[in-house]
This record gives structure tokens, C-alpha cells and sequence, in this order.
């Protein structure tokens, strides 16, 4: 008798906390205020997702790879934490890409003004915790600008660092001689989310290694990498299997992330 009421202890404190891992996300834009009003009181956190919808990736990639992957990203974690969801952000930060048409860039002062309005809008409903999945390179440091004057206010921004993530990856596991814009590693990812959206026959080799460069350049004197194509890295060896690799080990490192960040205690 008494290892059943034991038991049944036991199951008092672990079927509540299995539950709310468990309790579905919540896209906010779907609901009424009438509805947010009352949901919003039951997350922890909000997420962010940030995609460029227009930024150049080369010949082979869509002016949205950005956005697609962003997207995609969004959707799997929400399936694994309960999150209160905003919309996607698709502008940012970009300024290394503006010499390619269709690319757009906010400046970095405005950018983070934005982050930081969004969240600001949030706390006055009583969220205190946000999630940017970042997509991007050039949005850290103001990403890293908003979250210290967050700090101020008694609200916490994380965000996700994919230069970080790619130290998850396996060792030697990418080929390409260097490079970070698409390149093997996020053109394969892209043959993994969005195969469709790849064209592999127009994806060329296009490194400049010159070190202390910054953004890209189609002028072979400019000042930054030299890229007729808009590609720093080698997209040729992207393949679907090495896609798989890196985007899984990246889901598995923002649902951390999140997860963390929910876990986090705040003092009032």
C-alpha cells in the first residue's frame, strides 16, 4: 500500500511538468486580444525567428533563403517547446550584401530599435523572456546592443549565434576551403530544408581568401571579398547527407537554448 501511494506521489510531481513540456506552442498573430490577454500569462518565453527575405545568396539560392530556412527552423522547435511565437522578422542587418540588387539592409541602430520596440511591446503584457532565432551574422552585434539595454529594463534577450552552432559540427566535416555565405555548409542545409529552392547546376566555387576583409564585393578593387557571384565558399560540395548533419545538430542546439532559457529564474 504504501509503494502505491508512493507512486501515486510520484505521479502528483511529474505528470504536471510532463505536460507542460509537452503543451503545444502558440502562433500569437492567430489569436484575439482577448485571447492573447489570457495566453500570454501561461509562457515563459517568446520566440523570434529572423530570416532575410530578400538578401542575395549566390545564382543557386533564393534572394529568401534566409526567410525559408528561418521558417523551417521555427516550425521544428516549436514542436519541442512551448513558446508564445511571433511573427518572423524579415528584415535585419545586412550591409555586406547591398552591392547585389534585391539585397536590403536596415542600418544597425534601426535594426536593433526594432528588436528592442518588439520586446518592449511584449514585456507590457508581463513576458519578460525572448528568443531571437537568428538566422544571421552581421545581426549579432546589434542583437548583442539590444540585449544589454533590454538588461536595463529587467528583460532577457537570447539569441542564437550559428557561428557558434558550427562548432557542433564535426571536425573536417566540410570540405570548402573557407567561407561563410552560401557556401557548402548552408547550401547543403538548403538541399535538406528546401530542396526545391536549390539550383546546384548555377552553385560555383567563389573565395576570395584575402584575410581582413569585410562584406562582399563585385569590384576587384573594393575593399571587401571579391564575389562576382555573391558565394564565399564552395557550394559545389554541398550535398543533402551533410544538410541533415548540420541543420539537426543546430535544432537540437536552439531547443537547448530555449529550453534553458525557460528553465531561467528571474528575481522580481
Amino acid at each position: 500500500m504504501k509503494k502505491i501511494n508512493l507512486v501515486l506521489l510520484i505521479l502528483v510531481f511529474l505528470i504536471p511538468a510532463f505536460a507542460d513540456q509537452k503543451r503545444p506552442s502558440v502562433n500569437i498573430e492567430d489569436l484575439t486580444w482577448l485571447e492573447a490577454e489570457k495566453t500570454l500569462k501561461t509562457y515563459e518565453v517568446v520566440l523570434i525567428a529572423l530570416g532575410a527575405r530578400t538578401k542575395e545568396h549566390g545564382p543557386h539560392l533564393l534572394l529568401k533563403n534566409d526567410f525559408l530556412m528561418a521558417e523551417y527552423l521555427k516550425d521544428r522547435v516549436i514542436d519541442e517547446v512551448p513558446v508564445a511565437v511571433l511573427p518572423t522578422l524579415q528584415y535585419g542587418y545586412y550591409p555586406a550584401f547591398l552591392e547585389y540588387p534585391g539585397s536590403v539592409s536596415l542600418k544597425a541602430e534601426t535594426f536593433k530599435n526594432v528588436v528592442f520596440d518588439i520586446c518592449m511591446s511584449m514585456n507590457g503584457y508581463g513576458i519578460r523572456k525572448f528568443y531571437i532565432l537568428n538566422t544571421g551574422v552581421s545581426t549579432l552585434r546589434p542583437l548583442q546592443s539590444a540585449a544589454e539595454e533590454l538588461k536595463k529594463k529587467g528583460v532577457v534577450l537570447r539569441y542564437f549565434n550559428i557561428l557558434e552552432a558550427d562548432k557542433k559540427i564535426p571536425s573536417g566535416y566540410l570540405k570548402q576551403e573557407g567561407g561563410t555565405h552560401a557556401d557548402e555548409g548552408e547550401t547543403s542545409m538548403m538541399l535538406y530544408i528546401s530542396p526545391e529552392s536549390v539550383d546546384m547546376g548555377k552553385a560555383v566555387k567563389d573565395y576570395d581568401a584575402r584575410p581582413n576583409r569585410r562584406g562582399l564585393t563585385r569590384d576587384p578593387e573594393g575593399s571587401g571579398h571579391y564575389s562576382p557571384t555573391g558565394i564565399w565558399g564552395d557550394p559545389t560540395l554541398a550535398t543533402l547527407e551533410k544538410g541533415e548533419i548540420i541543420v539537426e545538430t543546430t535544432v537540437k542546439e536552439i531547443i537547448k537554448e530555449i529550453q534553458d532559457l525557460i528553465d531561467l529564474k528571474i528575481e522580481q
